[in-house]
């Protein structure tokens, strides 16, 4: 009896997949509608026109929030171009057995510097475990986030220093985090008002966005009109589970039922990214409450290192993204456009290369502290079970010295 239902278990599982995929395939036109997200920049790099959308039944014009200026732009791509250089010696050192694990961002640079930079000193942003691209903007050692992925500190930067949270590895909760914070900023605002209005931002991808946690930070922030924004990174994949599985409608639109702005833009287009998210951060400064951010991107490559894409990805749909990558549609804009010369990306490269370099000998002299440390940042003051445990730990260290000495 048992050796009957396995095969038909392993049936139905490889079924499911496959009906999943199929479904994430005959959808994959509808996600995108015509006309239904925000862009400034085509796949080719040539000029879309205005950026407008109608929001809450009147329209919004995101032209003032729009910068062509060529040096901008080609700031914008050098922290692109970077981020991805730091993201594939990053990928290099884990499957190298420098790292533990490693969580890439290839294809989400457009989405992650583009709103990192449309940030004010004083907005906060709550990241998830992929936000390296945002990191940077905000400041952050890109060693230090090599030496959370190692495995020598809980932490890796001080987030006050930078307004920038630690990474949030349980999915969601950095939602409610942010909902939080903005709630804390907002009376410390009125209780001061000289205070230079904030905002908090949080990032979370379309799986998270089935959380319990981003529903009830939406719920806390539309009551009390916290000023914080909800930024989206739909990449297509919660892991393997397809972003069409995951809702029958553009993630934007569930910023409806919640009463406040929902957007979406191409996440691919770090352009209309960046002018999107300054006018959602303005609109939560000002006092008019939360919006939503649905930056449309794709995941070019794995989940995390340990997971493996071609099990759940067809290699049709990958190839189909691949013109749409962020780093190839602004380069193609600042060539055409005279916005960079030749020497310009040939000096980048060569940046990237110092850099590349830097980080492996950074991390191969990275030293981890030693265990018994540990047991003192569990609580701020001694605690009796880790004052029990540590006196195990050091007990059954000091067999191993026994074992030595008999030997």
């Amino acid at each position: 009896m048992s050796g009957s239902r396995l095969p038909a278990a392993e049936f139905e599982v490889e079924d499911v997949v496959r009906t999943a995929q199929a479904a994430h395939q005959d959808g994959f036109s509808q996600q995108e509608p015509e006309g239904g997200m925000l862009q400034v920049l085509r796949p080719d790099g040539s000029m879309a026109g205005g950026l407008t959308a109608e929001i809450g039944g009147a329209p919004v014009d995101f032209s003032p929030y729009l910068s062509s200026d060529p040096a901008h732009l080609r700031s914008l791509y050098r922290d692109m171009y970077l981020i991805r250089r730091f993201d594939q010696e990053s990928t290099a050192l884990q499957r190298q057995g420098q790292l533990a694990l490693w969580v890439p961002l290839a294809g989400q640079e457009g989405a992650q510097i583009g709103s990192g930079r449309a940030m004010a000193p004083q907005d906060y942003a709550f990241p998830t475990y992929r936000e390296h691209g945002v990191a940077l903007t905000r400041g952050v050692a890109l060693a230090d986030i090599l030496r959370l992925f190692r495995g020598v500190t809980n932490g890796g930067w001080d987030p006050r220093e930078h307004n920038f949270h630690l990474y949030t590895l349980v999915l969601a909760a950095q939602s409610l985090h942010a909902v939080g914070y903005a709630m804390g900023m907002q009376r410390d605002q009125l209780a001061d008002p000289a205070l230079d209005p904030g905002a908090s931002i949080a990032y979370f991808g379309d799986g998270a966005s089935s959380e319990g946690d981003v529903h009830e930070s939406m719920v806390f922030a539309a009551s009390f009109d916290a000023p914080v924004v909800f930024f989206c990174q739909n990449n297509q994949w919660a892991i393997s589970v397809p972003a069409t599985v995951q809702t029958r409608v553009p993630l934007a639109k569930r910023a409806e039922g919640y009463g406040f702005p929902g957007v979406r833009v191409d996440g691919n287009d770090v352009v209309a990214v960046e002018a999107v998210t300054r006018w959602a951060l303005d609109h939560a400064r000002s006092g008019r409450g939360p919006v939503l951010i649905e930056a449309y991107t794709y995941r070019m490559s794995a989940h995390t290192t340990a997971d493996d894409p071609t099990k759940y990805r067809l290699t049709g749909e990958e190839q189909d993204w691949q013109p749409r990558d962020p780093l190839v549609r602004l380069e193609a804009h600042l060539r055409s456009a005279g916005g960079a010369d030749e020497a310009f990306f040939d000096d980048l490269a060569a940046e990237a290369k110092v850099m590349a370099t830097g980080l492996r000998d950074a991390v191969l002299t990275m030293t981890a502290p030693d265990l018994e440390s540990r047991f003192a940042a569990v609580y701020a003051e001694p605690h009796a079970l880790v004052q029990e445990e540590l006196g195990f730990f050091r007990q059954y260290e000091a067999g191993f010295a026994d074992e030595g000495k008999n030997a």
